[in-house]
């Protein structure tokens, strides 16, 4: 025992730096519960520096012991990969037992079977990197030893700040020589009932097949939404039959999680359903290895990400209907290619295209979106040098104003949207221009950046960002041109934003209804351009993301506890006369203080509040 304390001496931590950590394991500090006992979360020092982690603390009620400590550590001492969940530390000291990890923010995979926002091409991910990870564990490189983990299942996957899988919880786990095909007549059955390879319980042989039975039970979870079983009358009930009829009856569209019915490819899902159902084989021989398992994955992912990225809308057949060329003569993949591209619809008054991520983009042609006012006459320029999508070519305003209403036809639903107006300048000097406009009753200004011209050759300005709840939107916008002359326009669009995507909710983002801030209506009046929501769920999102208040001198959002944050502009909080500002498109106040002309070594920070405001 001393010269096994000795191999592992780097990795001992004190108990009262746990216990500071904890807060003298504060109840509050939980955040899950396994067979070994509870875990909190905490911040302390370790052999590799200082950092949040998990701290696991042994009960021995629940049936673990001194075996399953020292064989977790000494299991992820030997064996380290980037898809398992890492060792930080240990203590033993008293009667405690004590486990760290490093911290995976995110939690366990059953957190998200039913997370409507747990995309399919992030479930495949997902069970990707577990399986590397089981791999790995199977078959180590430059190791003579084999890793049977004995307990897979979702709730033994952990998911990072990243959303990367790690695969834990390896203190039921067996060692054995690398060459050793199975292990005879294992005295101490492990794993949880549900779970465990039925050819196991018969005979008694371990391998590591067993393991890949239990992980296609994770695969099929992943795809179905919910646990495997569940439990009545103190009996487990599986739902393994009846998914293994509807595999074999080519029925699994039918029965699959509800909010993934319309994501995925279907090659992606006949390649995925293929390997999970070969996991749970009979004959042991039939089922496959984990590095045939990885490999499927990789196929279904590839799969998916390639139906992702041009992939046709539902109602492309109908929208093709009204394209200014002909398309019938199109096949798929051609058709899918030239919606990267763009092509003229609705009797060539929109341009239609798809992004990489497979959402809808519109530019509506000016000329449809004008409102006609008494005694103004619409002047349009067609010129090589203006060359427009559109075939009535460019809107030259000849007053110093004019309306438009834009209602679109073919949005891609929750998805958060920019607003642009399309256009060039026939003549400027200026680095930028103001566009000033009203948009649902608030006036706003936005600028364009001259030299950032776009791959198509036009410039945009920003009017308005909003999340799509379905096809169609309406918007009258009134715009003022008198700090804008030579202004030529093309028509509006309607651009999703980078990262448009909502992310999966983490396990704290479940609680959202207690983080929705009480004053929340007060909040949206001091919005700078208003905020378009229909259910709080909505909103709560909004504020995640952050908006502007006070005439736009203030961002304001909420941090992943509920907490509100906000980040005063530095027009608001410096001396005006005092530095030199720089316009910056990126900025969220668009533009910055570039340096302080009174004192030009100053570099300037300042502290509002200690909940969350700041200066920038």
């Amino acid at each position: 025992m001393e010269s096994f304390m000795k191999e592992f001496e780097h990795l001992q931590i004190r108990l009262k730096e746990i216990l500071l950590a904890t807060n003298n394991f504060d109840e509050a500090r939980v955040i899950g519960h396994g067979g070994f006992g509870q875990v909190y979360s905490g911040k302390l020092s370790h052999f590799k520096g200082r950092s949040m982690v998990a701290i696991k603390r042994l009960n021995r009620k629940f049936g673990q012991g001194d075996r399953e400590f020292w064989l977790e550590i000494t299991v992820l001492t030997r064996h380290k990969h980037e898809k398992l969940i890492a060792l930080l530390g240990f203590c033993i000291e008293f009667d405690e037992m004590i486990l760290v990890y490093e911290y995976a923010s995110n939690g366990s995979l059953d957190r998200y079977l039913k997370s409507s926002v747990f995309t399919w091409t992030q479930r495949v991910k997902t069970c990707l990197d577990a399986a590397i990870g089981v791999s790995y564990l199977h078959d180590a490189k430059g190791s003579k030893e084999t890793i049977i983990h004995r307990d897979i299942k979702s709730s033994n996957i952990l998911l990072d700040a990243y959303w990367n899988a790690k695969v834990s919880d390896l203190g039921l786990s067996k060692i054995v020589p690398a060459n050793w095909q199975q292990i005879g007549l294992v005295s101490n059955p492990a794993g949880t009932p549900g779970y465990s390879d039925p050819v196991f319980l018969k005979t008694y042989f371990l391998t590591k097949k067993s393991d890949v039975y239990s992980f296609g039970l994770l695969l099929l979870e992943i795809l179905f939404g919910k646990l495997c079983f569940d439990k009545r009358d103190g009996k487990i009930h599986s739902f393994v039959p009846m998914w293994q009829e509807s595999y074999e009856q080519n029925t699994l569209q039918e029965i699959i999680f509800d909010y993934l019915k319309q994501q995925i490819d279907k090659k992606s899902l006949k390649t995925y359903s293929d390997i999970a159902f070969r996991c749970l084989r009979e004959n042991l021989e039939e089922r496959p290895t984990m590095p045939e398992v990885v490999k499927e994955l990789e196929t279904a992912l590839t799969y998916q990400k390639l139906y992702e990225r041009v992939k046709l809308p539902k109602d492309y057949t109908e929208m093709l209907l009204t394209a200014a060329d002909p398309m019938n003569d199109r096949s798929e993949s051609e058709l899918e290619m030239l919606l990267l591209k763009g092509i003229l619809v609705d009797n060539e008054k929109t341009w239609f295209s798809r992004n990489i991520n497979g959402d809808n983009c519109e530019i509506i042609s000016i000329a449809a979106c004008l409102a006609s006012t008494a005694n103004e006459s619409q002047r349009f320029v067609k010129s090589p040098e203006y060359s427009s999508r559109f075939a009535v070519g460019c809107y030259e305003p000849s007053r110093a104003k004019f309306k438009t209403h834009i209602r679109t036809q073919f949005l891609s639903p929750h998805i958060k949207y920019l607003v642009n107006l399309v256009f060039k300048i026939t003549k400027n000097k200026e680095q930028y221009i103001v566009i000033e406009h009203e948009c649902e009753g608030k006036k706003r200004t936005s600028y364009s950046f001259l030299p950032g011209e776009r791959e198509d050759g036009w410039l945009t300005a920003e009017l308005y960002r909003f999340t799509s709840h379905q096809r169609t939107i309406d918007l009258e916008i009134m715009f003022y041109t008198k700090h804008c002359p030579n202004l030529l326009v093309e028509g509006i669009e309607f651009q999703p934003e980078k990262n448009a995507h909502m992310q999966p909710m983490s396990h704290k983002e479940t609680y959202w209804k207690e983080k929705l801030p009480a004053d929340y209506e007060d909040i949206i009046k001091w919005s700078k351009d208003g905020v378009r929501w229909e259910t709080t769920k909505d909103l709560y999102y909004i504020f995640r993301r952050g908006v502007l208040l006070d005439d736009g001198e203030e961002w304001f959002s909420l941090d992943i506890d509920g907490k509100k944050c906000v980040t005063v502009s530095a027009r608001e909080a410096l001396e005006e006369d005092k530095w030199k500002w720089t316009y910056l498109a990126e900025s969220r106040f668009e533009e910055v203080a570039d340096y302080c002309i009174t004192f030009p070594n100053l570099i300037y920070f300042a502290s509002l509040d200690p909940n969350c405001y700041h200066l920038k």
